[in-house]
């Protein structure tokens, strides 16, 4: 538990830094919040005073005395509002600065990352954490200044009325401040823990709500609502442990005052009735003492909101400090232009570095082809076509596009020479228009069109309600299979790239849409490098080149006809193609 102390101060330090662009707004926060309590410890006064023109019978100052009391209350309502204002709009500001710094970091992030970390647990750190960091930091350090002064304040002015009962007060100081540490030792990683497990609440709810139609399918309600429940469960076990310690500390660190509130009574009653203090000291005294009790109860609520803001700035941090592995290099130049040859050159590469898919892969794709990548499952297409893109970084050797690493050039040069169309496409709650020119915004509604012809997307898309502005539902879900392929296909084709990566992308549409889109790629393809991975023979009939791979190697390359004689795998695959088919025509 030691260990964690110097993360947390690091992790709180850090925190305070997202208050750099509004020094000026919280310093102006600060001066209203102490200007409030000097207004307070104004009316205090007065009211001291108020009871001594009582005990002296001089009734003609009360009229003054009370409208200064007054006029100072509408002081302190006025600059108590504008302190909330500003602190407001500044905890907005601070929440928005952090959400972008988050989201920035997300959308640079790799694949790598991704395949590690749950949706739902990203989620929540953008949204959970980032709420209660905001409101630490918005109006917690404000009222804990505000508390600093009256504090500080409050014990100068009694030690002036009377330095006897002053340090009565004080008295109970160490034994505040050994409470307060022990519950911010205790409560930090519990409230950390307690923030994990919503996260875990977060990732479950995201999952079901994406897959709502799996788990329709499969009548599995019951049961992820019980994972729900148990995930929810664990979430109440932990912040019900975290409210036993806030019920215990909390009412100590409000009951230590009131103990020193009794002696002050006790002790300055008896100082009143010996006459050594006068009757207005002693009700200024308490008042002070009142004023300086309601901090003091404040400091258990704060200690605990500054760990919850903590712990949940812990969690952010761990997403902007996540390290970019595929990020340009220092000296990364734009690609420059070329035909488009990809070269392989003794290439290792594994999702776990100790776990291999591709060894030592050597492959030439020459300008202006399209190569068919096939084998069995787990053989590496997939992985080899997201090479190209420098989806990931290889663990040796190199890719090169036209004689240059992809890890030399910037990413954003290489990304736009490539169009690569997934067996599942991603269409986002936008326009169809918007969808296809996703990866170029500028272009025209003619290039657009252009693009849905050759995915022969063009005539359903005009048959929508209003065509190509046609909002689609999330992730496509108003769309067919077929149809959101051939957008996922035109939102390729509208770049223009020199190269194409098509990995099953006809896996979703009927043999007849099929047929039309091979014809649409026939077009698309012609001068440009293409890979096909792809398991229905007549998409690979569009290749002039077959490569088999085979445990992450070239098994063998070539012609249909040649394959058929020379490669046990590729015959093997063939062959299982033509039973497919068969079976298919039976069941027709």
């Amino acid at each position: 538990m030691t260990t964690q102390g110097p993360s947390y101060r690091a992790t709180f330090v850090r925190l305070l830094g997202f208050l750099r662009p509004y020094r000026g707004s919280l310093a102006v926060s600060v001066v209203l919040a102490v200007g409030s309590q000097v207004a307070a410890l104004l009316a205090i006064v007065l009211t001291g005073s108020v009871a001594a023109a009582l005990v002296h019978h001089e009734r003609g100052r009360l009229p003054w005395l009370v409208g200064a009391v007054l006029g100072l209350g509408i002081a302190r309502a006025l600059m108590m509002a504008g302190r909330r204002l500003i602190a407001g709009n500044q905890a907005l500001g601070v929440e928005l600065d952090m959400r972008t710094a988050v989201y920035a970091k997300l959308v640079r992030l790799s694949f790598g990352f991704y395949d590690r970390h749950q949706t739902g647990q990203l989620m929540s750190r953008a949204t959970v954490d980032l709420q209660g960091v905001r409101f630490f930091l918005g109006y917690g350090l404000v009222f804990f200044f505000q508390s600093l002064f009256t504090v500080v304040g409050v014990a100068a002015v009694v030690f002036f009325i009377e330095w006897r009962l002053a340090l009565i007060s004080l008295a109970i100081a160490p034994a505040l401040v050994a409470v307060a540490y022990r519950y911010s030792h205790v409560s930090h990683p519990l409230l950390r823990d307690v923030q994990q497990k919503l996260a875990d609440v977060a990732t479950v709810a995201e999952e079901n709500i994406v897959g709502v139609h799996v788990v329709k399918s499969f009548a599995q309600e019951d049961a992820e609502q019980a994972k729900f429940e148990a995930r929810s469960e664990q979430v109440f076990g932990q912040s019900v442990k975290a409210n036993r310690q806030r019920a215990f500390y909390v009412p100590v660190l409000s009951f230590l005052p009131l103990l020193v509130q009794a002696a002050i009574l006790l002790v300055g009653g008896r100082m009143v009735a010996h006459g050594s203090l006068s009757v207005a000291s002693f009700v200024r005294f308490n008042l002070f003492l009142n004023m300086l009790v309601m901090p003091l109860r404040q400091l258990g609520m704060w200690i605990g909101q500054a760990q919850r803001a903590t712990a949940s700035g812990e969690r952010i941090f761990q997403v902007i400090d996540e390290p970019e592995e595929i990020a340009d290099a220092p000296d990364a130049y734009e690609l420059p232009p070329g035909p488009g040859r990809i070269a392989f050159e003794d290439v290792t590469f594994g999702y776990d570095p100790e776990r291999p898919v591709l060894r030592d892969l050597n492959l030439e794709l020459e300008a202006g082809r399209v190569v068919a990548l096939i084998g069995h499952t787990g053989a590496g297409k997939t992985t080899t076509a997201a090479l190209v893109p420098r989806f990931y970084d290889v663990q040796r050797g190199r890719v090169t596009i036209d004689g240059h690493d992809v890890r030399d050039v910037t990413i954003s040069s290489l990304r736009r020479e490539i169009g690569a169309i997934a067996q599942d496409p991603f269409l986002f709650s936008a326009t169809v228009r918007e969808n296809i020119a996703f990866g170029r915004p500028d272009a025209t509604d003619e290039e657009v069109e252009r693009a849905a012809r050759l995915a022969q997307a063009h005539e359903f898309v005009s048959a929508l309600p209003q065509g190509y502005d046609t909002v689609i539902g999330e992730r496509g879900i108003t769309l067919s299979g077929g149809q959101r392929q051939r957008i996922a296909i035109a939102r390729a084709l509208v770049i223009d790239p020199r190269v194409l990566v098509l990995d099953d992308a006809t896996a979703s549409v009927d043999a007849t849409t099929e047929a039309r889109i091979r014809e649409g790629l026939r077009e698309a393809m012609r001068n440009r490098t293409t890979i096909i991975i792809a398991h229905r023979l007549s998409t690979i009939a569009l290749a002039d080149e077959i490569v088999v791979l085979e445990e992450g190697r070239v098994a063998a390359r070539g012609a249909h006809e040649e394959l058929v004689e020379t490669s046990d795998v590729y015959r093997e695959i063939y062959e299982h193609g033509l039973l497919e088919r068969v079976f298919s025509e039976e069941a027709a």
